[in-house]
């Protein structure tokens, strides 16, 4: 069994709360239609993801680093985004 790096540990857990954070506004502006934000978040939540692929491979073990920071990005992103029930998503056009 390999040793777990603290570096590449703490580089897999941001990476993948990055990406998390990336797909939570990628799919909201999806749900606002807004193409070209979707479009570049699209291209950055693949980039951040392979990043975190590629660290973790050589050592399953850090898919439990990748797991948590997938979590808290999903929380952290979802919790800035946070709206009032029946409010515009993010990303729509002020009326």
């Amino acid at each position: 069994m390999a040793a777990i790096d603290p570096l590449t540990a703490g580089a897999v857990f941001i990476a993948t709360a990055a990406t998390d954070a990336v797909y939570v506004m990628f799919t909201s502006a999806v749900i606002a239609r807004k193409r070209i934000p979707a479009a570049n978040w699209s291209a950055i939540w693949y980039m951040l993801s392979s990043y975190a692929v590629i660290s973790y491979t050589d050592n399953p073990f850090y898919v439990a680093f990748a797991a948590i920071g997938s979590w808290a990005g999903a929380y952290v992103s979802l919790t800035y985004l946070h709206r009032p029930p029946g409010g515009p998503p993010v990303g729509a056009a002020p009326e």
